[in-house]
C-alpha cells in the first residue's frame, strides 16, 4: 500500500471493531474474505466528510444517487462467492470500487463494470491509488455481464435485479457462482446461482437493500443515459 495511503491507529482500530462486531458476529466465516476487509482502508472510497464513518454498520453515498454497500453485505456477498485465488471474477455495479478491491485482494483478476462514468473514473482512480493492479474497470450497461471476457469463476451483482439475468447465467463456468440482489425494495434477498454442467441450481441467502441494477436487463428495461 502506497505511503500515502497508511492508516492511523484510529482508523485501524474502528476496522478491527468492524470486523469483529459487524462481520464475525454475525457470522462471517471465511477467514481469507474477513482477513480482506480487516487490511482494505475503506475510509478512503468515500469523501473525506464522511470518513469517520466508513467503518460504520451501513451503506454511504458516494454521488450520483450510489452507494458504497454495508460492510456485513459486502463480507456476506463475497463470502457467498466463493472465492478462489486462481479465479476470475465480473463484478457488475463496481460504484467507488470498494467491492471490487475486496475481490482484487481474493482471485487472479477481476473485471469491473459501472454504468455510470464519473463513479467508473473515480473506482479506477482509487484501485490505482492502492496500487491494485489486476482489476479492469470499464463504463457501460452491465446489465447483461461482459461476455468479451466469459467465462467467469465468479459474478457478483452490486445492485439489486428484478430477476436473475440469464445472459450472466450463461457467462458462469462449470461450478461458476453468480452472486445477485433479487426483488424489489425492501423484498430483495441475495440469490446465489451454481452453474453444473448444462443446469443450474440458486439458493436464497440474507436480506438486503441495494440500489437498483439500470439498464435493459435491469429495472426500467432499457438502458438509460448516463
Amino acid at each position: 500500500m502506497p505511503a500515502a495511503y497508511d492508516d492511523d491507529a484510529s482508523y485501524e482500530a474502528l476496522r478491527r471493531e468492524m470486523v469483529d462486531k459487524q462481520l464475525v458476529a454475525r457470522g462471517i466465516r471465511d477467514g481469507r474474505v474477513l482477513a480482506a476487509m480487516a487490511t482494505l482502508p475503506r475510509h478512503l472510497f468515500v469523501d473525506k466528510a464522511l470518513a469517520g464513518s466508513a467503518y460504520a454498520d451501513r451503506p454511504l453515498p458516494i454521488g450520483h444517487g450510489q452507494t458504497i454497500s454495508q460492510p456485513y453485505m459486502v463480507a456476506r456477498a463475497t463470502e457467498l462467492a466463493e472465492v478462489r485465488p486462481e479465479d476470475c471474477a465480473l463484478e457488475v455495479g463496481v460504484g467507488c470500487g470498494y467491492q471490487t478491491a475486496v475481490l482484487a485482494g481474493l482471485c487472479r483478476q477481476v473485471l469491473g463494470i459501472e454504468l455510470l462514468p464519473g463513479l467508473a473514473a473515480r473506482a479506477v482512480a482509487n484501485l490505482r491509488e492502492l496500487g491494485i493492479t489486476n482489476a479492469l474497470i470499464d463504463s457501460f450497461d452491465g446489465s447483461a455481464g461482459w461476455p468479451e471476457h466469459a467465462p467467469y469463476d465468479v459474478i457478483l451483482v452490486s445492485a439489486g435485479a428484478p430477476r436473475v439475468p440469464s445472459l450472466m447465467v450463461d457467462q458462469l463456468k462449470e461450478g461458476g457462482r453468480l452472486v445477485i440482489p433479487v426483488g424489489e425494495g425492501d423484498q430483495q434477498q441475495l440469490a446465489v446461482v451454481r452453474r453444473q454442467g448444462d443446469s443450474y441450481s440458486m439458493i436464497t441467502d440474507t436480506k438486503c437493500r441495494y440500489v437498483d441494477l439500470l439498464g435493459r436487463y435491469g429495472f426500467g428495461g432499457v438502458s438509460p443515459v448516463a
